[in-house]
C-alpha cells in the first residue's frame, strides 16, 4: 500500500510541475513582471524539489525494511463457546444403572465396594458416589462409558 501511495504522490507531483509549465507561458505577458514571474517560478521549484526529496527518503527507509513506526491495532474481539457440562444423572452410566432393578443396583454397588471404588451406602441409588466409582472402574478396566450400551455391557460384567 506504501508503494502504491508513493507512486499517486509521484504521479500528483509530475502533473502540477507539467501544469505549472504549460500555465506559465499562457499567462498575459503584462499581468506579472519578471521579478514576480522568477519567484513564482522559484516557489514553485522548491516545493516540487522537496516532495521529491520526501519521497526519496521514504523510498529508501521502505527498501530497508524501516517503517513509519508502531502503529495500534485493535484487539479482535473473541468469542468463546460456552462449554456445556453435562449433570451426572443423564450420562449414559446413569440411564443404564437406573435401568436395573434395585436389587440389581445393590450388586453393582457392592461389587464396587468389594474392589475398593466404593465407598458409599449400598442403597441402589445412583449419585456422585456411584458414579465415581464406575468411572474409577471402567477406566481401571479400559472400557469406554460414552454410549449406554457400553456402560451396559459395565454391569453385565459386574453382576452376571
Amino acid at each position: 500500500m506504501l508503494l502504491s501511495v508513493m507512486n499517486a504522490k509521484t504521479t500528483l507531483i509530475a502533473g502540477l510541475t507539467a501544469l505549472s509549465i504549460a500555465a506559465v507561458p499562457a499567462t498575459p505577458a503584462l499581468a506579472w513582471g519578471e521579478k514576480e514571474q522568477g519567484f513564482l517560478a522559484g516557489v514553485a521549484t522548491a516545493v516540487i524539489v522537496d516532495e521529491l526529496l520526501k519521497n526519496n527518503r521514504k523510498a529508501r527507509l521502505y527498501d530497508r525494511g524501516y517503517t513509519a513506526g508502531p502503529t495500534y491495532v485493535e484487539p479482535r474481539t473473541v468469542y468463546v463457546e460456552p462449554r456445556h457440562t453435562t449433570s451426572i444423572y443423564s450420562t449414559p452410566a446413569a440411564r443404564a444403572f437406573q435401568s436395573y432393578s434395585l436389587s440389581e443396583r445393590k450388586a453393582i454397588q457392592r461389587n464396587l465396594r468389594a474392589w475398593g471404588y466404593y465407598r458409599g451406602g449400598i442403597d441402589g441409588s445412583f449419585g456422585p458416589g456411584t458414579y465415581n466409582a464406575i468411572t474409577a472402574y471402567a477406566r481401571d478396566e479400559g472400557i469406554s462409558l460414552s454410549t449406554t450400551a457400553k456402560a451396559y455391557g459395565a454391569y453385565d460384567g459386574m453382576i452376571y
